[in-house]
């Protein structure tokens, strides 16, 4: 059967695929960033994933004000990369994995999880960012990968208990599937940041190492971690988290990590990354 073999937490910022698309990764201000990357990119060289869950937020790419899905799993073929408004990335089209996204979609849905089924969109850097900081700049991405794109852009975002709750299911979606894959979730976003108005800039490390500290272990705390804690301590862009607990939720009761980065700033964001495994 299928299996869920690890998890990665990831920030997408997307300064970070305009430093690794003009060639700035080795720069005094990048390479601490991606420094922070070198372990894992080696170990998912050792690791290779059959398919990999990247669960992600659009950035007005896919979805704009006239559709806003809370939970949307894409169970097409490929997507292109999106254009932002400067070109798409050059980056490899992503190939989908079909029969498993399907299966879940499927599993979810009788599971009680309203999904939203996408078969065409163009992914951003939401979902390329962390394609690059884990494979860098291949001309095909080495494994699939299913979209799972989580509204937290719009008010209201899902809950953190909902989104870990999200993520068990997918195990057991994964856990079914009678494929022998090597399924990885990444949960993508954050850190701490604010993009807009008079605390633009705020970055809160403090909260942020409380947070990953949490991801490692058997307690569930982080599920029930209110809305207003996410704006109050980590600006208003740092609701992006709740992504990481859908990650988490899948691996099941309890993980051991593998690897940890912790990086300020990126643009104006923290840099956050963690490598998971269930135990």
């Amino acid at each position: 059967m299928a299996r869920i073999t690890a998890g990665v937490g990831c920030s997408h910022v997307p300064a970070l695929g305009v430093a690794v698309d003009l060639g700035k990764t080795g720069e005094d201000y990048w390479k601490p960033i991606f420094d922070g990357f070198e372990w894992t990119k080696a170990w998912e060289q050792e690791a290779r994933p059959d398919v990999v869950i990247l669960v992600y937020n659009d950035h007005a790419s896919a979805f704009d004000m006239k559709l806003i899905p809370t939970f949307a799993i894409g169970c097409g073929e490929a997507y292109a990369p999106a254009d932002e408004g400067w070109g798409p990335r050059k980056v490899p089209v992503v190939e989908g994995h079909p029969d498993l996204a399907w299966h879940i979609a499927q599993s979810l849905i009788l599971d009680e999880f309203d999904m939203t089924i996408i078969n065409e969109m163009d992914v951003d850097h939401g979902l390329t960012v962390p394609l690059s900081m884990m494979f860098g700049q291949p001309e095909a991405w080495p494994c699939k990968v299913i979209p799972l794109a989580v509204n937290v852009v719009t008010y209201p975002p899902p809950t953190g208990n909902r989104c870990w709750a999200l993520g068990e299911a997918i195990g057991r979606a994964v856990a079914s599937f009678p494929e022998d894959l090597n399924v990885q979730i990444w949960g993508t976003g954050g850190m701490s940041h604010q993009l807009q108005g008079p605390r633009a800039g705020l970055i809160n490390a403090a909260w942020d190492g409380r947070f990953l500290d949490g991801l490692v272990g058997d307690s569930d705390a982080l599920r029930r971690i209110p809305h207003i804690e996410y704006l109050r301590e980590t600006g208003s862009e740092g609701i992006e988290m709740v992504m990481w607990l859908i990650m988490r939720g899948a691996l099941g009761k309890a993980t051991r990590m593998l690897h940890r980065h912790y990086h300020v700033p990126a643009s104006n964001t923290a840099v956050g990354h963690i490598v998971l495994e269930p135990t």
